[in-house]
């Protein structure tokens, strides 16, 4: 039997998540009591095989109870009883946005302030992300991207390392994106911008990748960013580091960062981690580029 114990930080997803774990054929409960648990799990493994994927939710509103599951996860260790946690995470900005947003209040704060909440949320479930064989986080994830990820996981018996890759594309003109580990300049490339039918296209479109790529130079700078980054990732997770964003920009970010920018994505898509392609700024200019298209008599 797969059992799975899905927690986090409230406002990371846990609900989606069952809901996604329902559909792919798990028996889910949610919110049951700590000292439930120990019963529940019994009658699960004395079945025999009536139920072989069953995931529970578990989080901070089971209140003081939740620090009785570490001695319970220890009794299942010593009876050789297999289990799996998911812990979902996501950066306190987004979770504070979550709130805010749906006008739900905090489970720890009550008629307080969510900061406060979420740093004692975090504290209290510690235990439970440092015994977690699965870390997610959300804070940069699509409802299809978690699914994709839950599948990959659960549902294809994929490989799974507790490390997510975003790589984004961007402009400088608009500014280097904050939450960047990384950042790398391309504007050193040749730019489709100044070649009339390739202006208004995109790094999406295979013209304007062939034309972006056609120098040794972009050929010999995405090898050596390639090996860099294959280089750094184990590095990064060996110091407890779970997501990782690599920002590529030029000067628009619609041509030539859109391209490296998949096209390292495509050259990562073969290592055993999350990853993810983004292109912040790649419609920015949209309306201009409408404008500008009509009055040239192009649209």
């Amino acid at each position: 039997m797969r059992f799975v114990i899905v927690t986090g930080m409230s406002g990371a997803g846990k609900s989606s998540t069952l809901k996604m774990l329902e559909d792919a054929g798990y028996f889910c409960v949610d919110n049951l009591p700590v000292p439930l648990i120990s019963k529940f799990t019994k009658l699960l493994f004395q079945e025999h095989g009536q139920y072989d994927k069953v995931a529970i939710g578990v989080d901070i509103r089971s209140g003081q109870n939740l620090e009785e599951l570490e001695p319970f996860l220890e009794q299942m260790k010593e009876k050789r009883q297999p289990y799996e946690i998911l812990y979902l995470d996501s950066s306190d900005e987004v979770l504070i946005k979550r709130y805010k947003e749906t006008r739900r209040t905090h489970p720890l704060t009550g008629s307080g302030r969510v900061e406060n909440g979420i740093a004692e949320e975090r504290e209290r479930t510690a235990f439970l992300k440092q015994q977690a064989d699965y870390i997610l986080d959300t804070s940069q994830l699509l409802v299809r991207e978690l699914k994709s990820q839950i599948d990959k996981i659960f549902v294809e018996n994929g490989s799974f390392r507790n490390f997510m890759i975003t790589v984004l594309s961007f402009g400088f003109k608009y500014g280097i994106p904050s939450d960047a580990d990384l950042v790398f300049d391309v504007r050193f490339l040749a730019n489709p911008y100044y070649v009339p039918e390739l202006k208004y296209k995109t790094g999406n479109e295979k013209e304007v990748q062939d034309y972006v790529m056609q120098t040794e130079t972009a050929g010999l700078f995405l090898n050596k960013l390639e090996d860099m980054l294959k280089f750094l990732i184990p590095n990064y997770i060996n110091e407890g580091k779970n997501q990782l964003v690599v920002a590529i920009g030029c000067t628009g970010g619609k041509h030539r960062s859109v391209t490296l920018a998949n096209a390292i994505t495509k050259r990562l898509g073969d290592l055993e981690y999350g990853i993810k392609v983004e292109h912040r700024d790649i419609g920015k200019d949209t309306a201009n580029v409408v404008l500008r298209r009509s009055e040239e008599g192009t649209v």
